[in-house]
């Protein structure tokens, strides 16, 4: 129990990242030092070797004239001169490779062979050599330059002058430290930045996953204030708008179910009062028995139909009902739509006014005719006495445009967003018998064929007008 948090400190993104600019800032911080280091390195020792060089062509001249003129006094002070105890070492040999002259005498008198130390069997076969190579006697390290004296293509001796190297390797060595000690500043600097910076892009990501774990716990509704521009803001503006999707779906789930209850409790209480009234002797009065067994059979209809309408629209709102596709035409089908509600017509004194284009469009027969009887029933339910329902059908562009006018009292601005929803009885008077899920199964089949249903109020008395929208071109049906 104890290694959890740490588990989980190491595992969030706040470390991760954190973890991330500091290996890219300790790398790149690294890699620079180094090119640094090794570009001074290069060009020190660039730089010495072309003043040895120098130095060492110009005494080779002042050198071959003392030699050439066979003046050893001259090398000599010429050597004790130019060379330097521990740093500079000048030596001056004869062409049979004895060492005529030495600014270190005590280490050299030391020396059995001479071709032996870097160098010097080049020089005496007429090549220059210079490089890197330990003192001949010590183990610092130094820079030398081995040269053939010529004067007249006659060779008259050779020259090997070397420096130490110890100066610049000490102040190399400082040169490092300070380079060390910058690096760990930067690093530390480096670290406080991009622990802010960590924090800033993972505190909001942080907040949208406990956002996300509340949400996927039934908590919805809640809001995240996360004030940024960039891509971070957006995604937390998307997952506000899924809670309040996601708390309006909950709501119209729980209204639905609870509307459920309520529809299904009534049928089933009139039943069960019926039969219980049938049981206790009303069987026995033919007239009261006959009522009672007709107020059954109508209630178990309503149940049946309502069942059904539920079945219906579970399966449409799953879209696990799949849908044909055939060439429909549109004129049949309202026809028969007509003919389907003609006796509910004659008996509600409603009349019909038909202005139905010839159009065909792609879709699935039945459910369009399934869609156009619910909105047509709508139409006569919510009709006056010896009115008219109105139906027109029209090409618009690519779509198909069909209305349904009746000259009821119209649609009230505060029922107009709720006329699809499920169950919805904000005028009971206007209910009639049906079961309140008519509209919302014919939007679901309108929005399956890839159009839309739209409702309008003609004015106060004047009825309402709905508005089927579908596209004439085969979509991909659900």
């Amino acid at each position: 129990m104890s290694l959890s948090p740490i588990r989980i400190r190491w595992n969030s993104i706040h470390t991760k990242l954190l973890a991330s600019y500091l290996a890219l800032t300790a790398l790149g911080t690294s890699v620079l030092a180094g090119y640094i280091l090794m570009s001074f390195h290069a060009y020190f020792m660039r730089s010495r070797q072309a003043d040895l060089d120098a130095w060492s062509t110009a005494l080779s001249e002042t050198l071959a004239d003392a030699l050439e003129e066979n003046k050893l006094e001259r090398v000599n002070v010429t050597v004790q001169r130019y060379g330097a105890p521990e740093t500079i070492t000048l030596r001056v040999f004869a062409p049979d490779g004895r060492l005529l002259s030495t600014s270190a005498p005590d280490i050299d008198r030391q020396v059995t062979n001479w071709l032996e130390v870097p160098g010097m069997r080049e020089a005496f076969k007429n090549k220059m050599m210079q490089g890197i190579a330990k003192g001949v006697l010590t183990k610092d390290d130094r820079l030398y330059v081995a040269r053939p004296i010529y004067r007249n293509g006659r060779l008259l001796g050779v020259l090997r002058m070397s420096i130490t190297l110890k100066q610049f390797q000490r102040q190399f060595q400082t040169i490092i430290w300070t380079i060390l000690g910058t690096l760990v500043l930067t690093f530390i600097l480096c670290a406080a930045i991009s622990e802010y910076l960590t924090r800033n892009i993972a505190r909001p990501i942080q907040a949208m996953c406990n956002f996300a774990i509340r949400m996927g716990g039934g908590h919805f509704g809640d809001k995240l204030n996360i004030g940024q521009g960039d891509e971070v803001g957006q995604l937390a503006a998307e997952l506000n708008r899924m809670s309040v999707r996601l708390a309006s779906l909950d709501n119209e789930r729980r209204a639905f179910l609870a509307s459920v209850s309520h529809e299904l409790r009534t049928p089933v209480s009139n039943v069960f009062v019926t039969l219980e009234a049938l049981s206790n002797g009303a069987a026995e009065e033919p007239e009261l028995r006959d009522r009672f067994i007709q107020t059954a059979q109508d209630e178990t209809k309503r149940l049946s139909r309502l069942i059904h309408d539920l079945l219906d629209l579970g399966r449409l709102e799953a879209g696990i009902t799949a849908l044909e596709q055939q060439t429909v035409k549109l004129k049949s089908l309202i026809n028969r739509a007509v003919q389907a509600m003609e006796t509910r017509m004659k008996s509600s004194s409603v009349g019909i006014n038909l202005d139905v284009a010839d159009i065909e469009l792609q879709g699935d027969p039945e459910r369009l005719l399934q869609a156009f009887l619910n909105v047509l029933d709508n139409a006569i339910k919510f009709s006056g006495p010896n009115s008219k329902v109105f139906i027109c059908a029209y090409k618009e562009s690519s779509e198909v445009m069909v209305k349904f006018r009746d000259q009821g009292l119209g649609i009230t601005d505060s029922d107009m967003p709720h006329i699809f929803e499920q169950f919805y009885t904000a005028d009971r008077s206007r209910k009639g018998s049906g079961t309140g899920l008519g509209l919302a199964i014919a939007r679901r089949i309108v929005e399956a064929h890839g159009g839309s249903i739209t409702a309008t109020s003609n004015g106060k008395g004047q009825g309402a007008t709905l508005t089927i929208c579908l596209p004439l071109e085969s979509r991909s049906l659900v």
